[in-house]
């Protein structure tokens, strides 16, 4: 039976520097997300950079999936 892809991730964070940069990247686009979100009013400068970061971390969401898909692949080689 093949490996999950939490399993995968867990395996990359260990074993793949590249894999741990980007994901934790990928955790202070999202901790910069929760900050802005908290606040009960945004500037037109903070709103630019809510939909920036959104489309960041989103970026790098694709990433992370990505280097899962091509571990996946390599596994059933």
């Amino acid at each position: 039976m093949g490996m999950t892809d939490s399993e995968i991730r867990e395996r990359l964070m260990q074993d793949d520097a590249e894999f741990r940069k980007v994901a934790a990247e990928h955790q202070t686009y999202d901790q910069q997300l929760t900050t802005l979100d908290s606040k009960h009013f945004l500037t037109e400068e903070e709103t630019l950079e809510l939909k920036t970061l959104k489309k960041k971390k989103l970026a790098l969401k694709d990433q992370l999936y990505a280097m899962v898909q091509k571990y996946r692949k390599q596994l059933e080689g």
